[in-house]
């Protein structure tokens, strides 16, 4: 039986869920989002000084590069050290295992007790799973630390995703100044709709509504800028 269009959202079949596990989706959303939203917060204080167009440029180019790379240094330091603890985790669990393989069956079967199996078949269950220990380690690795060993996030492509889309989020305010603009009102208008773009897009892989999303993204993103703004106002007489 049909349901009627609108009514009933279309379960993704299995292997297609979305990967939300951080390998290049979480970097790549930041990235994009800290270049879009900082450069043009750097370049609005810079512009609420009296600075020229030339010394806004150049503001926005040592923003660009400086922050895209901080943020891929610090996205693979984050995911490396993250990667070398599971790892640690699990060697600590395959020693665990050769130690002490009937300790780690019967955990395994309590496991599957505590979510309502039935204990005979518990243990039923966890000596099949047991009998190839590669596949042991991953089944404990799953079931008691919450991990997949085979689907760890590299820091190669964290780094990678964030730098790349750092840079990409930051070039956008710039753009108008490197096309000879001489205000800001241009890099204003489009990083406005840049940041309501990346906020309707980060709604796609999310449960809110796009518009929500977007309107959320553009109030930070200009509150970021209104401080910096009037904080270059403030200071910027004052600076020689």
């Amino acid at each position: 039986m049909e349901h009627e269009a609108g009514h009933h959202p279309r379960i993704p079949a299995a292997g297609h869920h979305r990967d939300v596990n951080g390998g290049w989706l979480r970097p790549a959303v930041f990235g994009a989002m800290d270049g879009l939203v900082s450069n043009f917060a750097l370049m609005t204080g810079v512009v609420g000084g009296a600075a020229s167009s030339g010394t806004v440029v150049l503001t926005g180019l040592a923003g660009l590069a400086a922050g895209a790379c901080s943020m891929a240094a610090g996205e693979y330091t984050s995911v490396a050290s993250q990667r070398e603890l599971v790892q640690a985790e699990i060697e600590v669990e395959r020693l665990e295992l050769h130690r002490n393989p009937h300790g780690e069956l019967a955990e395994l079967a309590q496991l599957y007790v505590e979510r309502g199996v039935d204990p005979e078949l518990a243990h039923q269950v966890a000596r099949q799973l047991s009998a190839d220990p590669d596949r042991t380690l991953e089944i404990h690795a799953r079931e008691e630390l919450g991990i997949d060993p085979n689907d760890l996030p590299s820091p190669w492509v964290a780094a990678g995703s964030s730098f790349v889309c750092f840079a990409v989020g930051a070039l956008l305010p710039l753009l108008p100044y490197l096309l000879g603009a001489t205000s800001l009102l241009p890099a204003l208008l489009l990083s406005a709709a840049g940041l309501f773009a990346c906020g309707a897009a980060v709604a796609r892989v999310t449960a809110r509504n796009w518009w929500f999303s977007g309107l959320r993204q553009l109030v930070l993103g200009g509150a970021a800028a209104g401080v910096t703004y009037l904080l270059g106002w403030l200071i910027g007489g004052h600076v020689g």
